[in-house]
């Protein structure tokens, strides 16, 4: 074969011609490989994609048929209770198959009981945090408030099969075991930190670094309980009860993510007004709550919140359906 190299100038029409056909050959014969690299690539893609998702659906039966593991400690109701100086109440830990135990609320106390249903990937939820965590965490400071959060998995479906919601669930509970009052900190930092909706979410060990930075420690113990899903089926169990029947001390029913109640009342106001739910938590209290300033009662538009999808894995009962607002 003639060298078209530097010199090719040199050569004659006939070599140059030679040449061009030596050239046109030899990429003719590496698009071919290419090309039956390509099919092979294709080919073995639809089978991975195949037994990939076998597997999704072999897990989706596996943990439906998984038994329900003990809940973490201080989470006896299927949440964290907080209260003055964002210090968590200290509870036994639900034991697996158990009715989760309600918290006690005084009736004669000035002190508003504020209950919270979310999914650490509910894009409302951090809507709803960012707008109104400030205030509540200066009501948890002074004593004038409890909030009793309760981590659900409801967008699962949300997160391109990496769970998210749930393993973001099982980070909180980790959290509320081994270090319940850094609880607040941690909601706080997870919200803050929310991936995408519909990406694959945070992994495992940013999990772990975004808790462990909010001061959550011993960071061994729970390093391991957020890498072992310590407690993933607690979590899932957690989440049914909630969707099953009304949030305790009151009518109201979980559908979607936030579900906001105080003092027993629904809030339904909008999720990025903080003047609104503070009046709301001033009259659903009456005269007893006792905050800095009250503002002047506003008309709300409807809050928004993540439906709960028609299927997850977590919940067999119910429909598939994205996010909605």
């Amino acid at each position: 074969m003639t060298n078209a190299g530097s010199g090719d100038g040199h050569l004659s029409r006939n070599d140059r011609r030679e040449a061009a056909r030596e050239k046109a050959k030899v990429l003719r014969e590496s698009q071919k490989r290419k090309d039956r690299a390509r099919r092979f690539f294709l080919q073995g893609g639809l089978i991975i994609g195949s037994i990939a998702i076998i597997a999704i659906v072999a897990l989706v039966i596996v943990n439906s048929q998984r038994p329900a593991g003990p809940g973490p400690l201080n989470m006896l109701s299927d949440g964290i209770k907080i209260g003055q100086g964002l210090k968590a109440t200290p509870t036994a830990a639900l034991v697996a198959d158990a009715d989760p135990v309600p918290n006690t609320v005084d009736e004669e106390s000035d002190v508003i009981d504020i209950q919270l249903y979310v999914d650490y990937l509910c894009p409302f939820c951090n809507e709803f945090e960012k707008t109104n965590g400030d205030q509540i965490e200066a009501w948890l400071e002074r004593g004038a408030a409890t909030v009793e959060i309760h981590p659900i998995s409801i967008l699962n479906a949300n997160s391109m099969g990496t769970q998210y919601s749930t393993r973001s669930a099982n980070a909180a509970a980790c959290v509320a075991n081994y270090a319940p009052d850094s609880y607040w900190a941690v909601n706080t930092a997870l919200f803050a930190n929310q991936p995408e909706d519909r990406t694959a979410g945070l992994t495992d060990k940013e999990l772990v670094a975004i808790v462990t930075d909010a001061g959550a420690a011993p960071a061994d113990d729970i390093t391991n309980c957020i890498e072992d899903q310590t407690f993933k089926s607690w979590v899932q169990a957690a989440t049914l009860r909630a969707l099953d029947g009304t949030v305790p001390g009151s009518e109201a029913v979980v559908k979607g993510t936030p579900t906001v109640v105080v003092d027993g009342l629904k809030y339904e106001g909008a999720i990025d007004d903080a003047d609104a739910f503070a009046t709301f938590v001033v009259q659903a209290s009456g005269a007893t709550f006792n905050q800095n300033s009250t503002p002047t009662p506003t008309p709300t538009p409807a809050a928004e919140t993540a439906e709960v999808p028609a299927t997850t894995e977590e919940v067999p009962a119910v429909t598939e359906a994205p996010a909605a607002g």
